[in-house]
């Protein structure tokens, strides 16, 4: 039986959709969020309550596991979620690798992200791999420093003899969960956000990064990570397909480094309101960096995978997003 930790999530309920289409049976877990209808009846799921953090949850969890996909994590940029994320993401993680290895199962996935591998001023503009060292830097987000410090629970466990492959994708894209994490983008778009930047980073289709982990998972790799991103792009690239795909403006006015960090200064103020900035300190920084992937390892790996290219991904997102908004 296959665990997927994270299974109500973005990338987990890809790819618990996709595992139930294979008529794989599965244990999806979930915390805060239960599984809505159609998902909550798919078939071959068994979905299950767990906290991550609670040792005898996870080692309940894992009875009659043999393969796991750890997709759980925290991702947030607010300020006032960096306590609980640094200490979720890296104790959930080892909680679920010590249970997998008293349980002996025999392989496991796990979803990480480029942020795991780290950046500094001297990265701006170069090709970043999977070999890169891991240096502190201001540039890392907490984001970043918990999924580097889950990841090296990973490593740690494949040290005592566990099976498993770490994938590290872009920023990911996809349909659904309209009001968290990179889809919200889309509601931005729509709004007719008119500022820009000339940021650049790695993205990845969601479907994408599932068929990745499925593959690595019937593969007999261990012990490897793996970069997935179908291209690098700037925000402003991203910005104005995703307009284009919308019908609707492309931003126009460039957002230098004084108007952002403008923007997540006056964003403390709402921290301090209670409310959750649309600009922090560690997105402004992001929406500046300019961040290079090499995908190379992964097409050498899996060389019969093609990505999906970002306009055909963007115009996907639009048309479920127009679907859901114009009801």
């Amino acid at each position: 039986m296959i665990l997927v930790t994270g299974a109500s999530g973005f990338v987990g309920l890809y790819l618990v959709r996709a595992l139930s289409a294979q008529g794989i049976q599965l244990r999806a877990l979930y915390h805060n969020n239960p599984p809505q209808t159609p998902d909550a009846t798919l078939p071959g799921v068994e979905w299950q309550k767990a906290d991550l953090l609670d040792v005898y949850d996870v080692e309940a969890a894992m009875q009659k596991i043999t393969h796991v996909y750890h997709c759980a994590a925290i991702v947030s940029f607010q300020p006032g979620d960096q306590s609980k994320m640094l200490h979720f993401n890296p104790e959930s993680t080892a909680n679920i690798v010590n249970a997998a290895l008293a349980q002996e199962i025999e392989k496991m996935v796990y979803l990480s992200s480029v942020a795991a591998i780290g950046r500094s001023a001297s990265d701006t503009g170069k090709q970043v791999t999977e070999e890169e060292e891991w240096g502190e830097s201001a540039y890392n987000s907490a984001y970043g420093i918990s999924k580097y410090v889950a990841e090296m629970e990973v490593w740690r466990a494949i040290g005592e003899g566990l099976d498993a492959v770490i994938i590290n994708p872009g920023i990911i894209l996809g349909s659904g969960h309209w009001d968290s994490g990179s889809p919200a983008l889309m509601k931005v778009v729509w709004n007719q956000f008119p500022f820009y930047t000339n940021g650049v980073t790695g993205w990845a289709d969601v479907e994408d990064v599932v068929r990745i982990m499925l593959l690595c998972m019937a593969s007999s790799i261990t012990g490897e990570r793996y970069i997935v991103s179908a291209g690098n792009h700037s925000f402003k690239e991203i910005f104005t397909l995703m307009a284009s795909a919308l019908g609707k403006k492309p931003p126009t006015i460039y957002a230098n480094s004084m108007v952002t960090g403008l923007a997540w200064r006056l964003g403390r103020l709402q921290n301090l309101l209670g409310r959750q900035a649309v600009i922090t300190r560690e997105t402004a920084r992001n929406a500046h960096s300019l961040s290079f992937y090499n995908n190379e390892k992964l097409k050498s790996a899996f060389p019969h995978f093609s990505y999906t290219s970002i306009e055909e991904t963007i115009t996907k997102m639009a048309r479920s997003f127009v679907t859901v908004h114009k009801k």
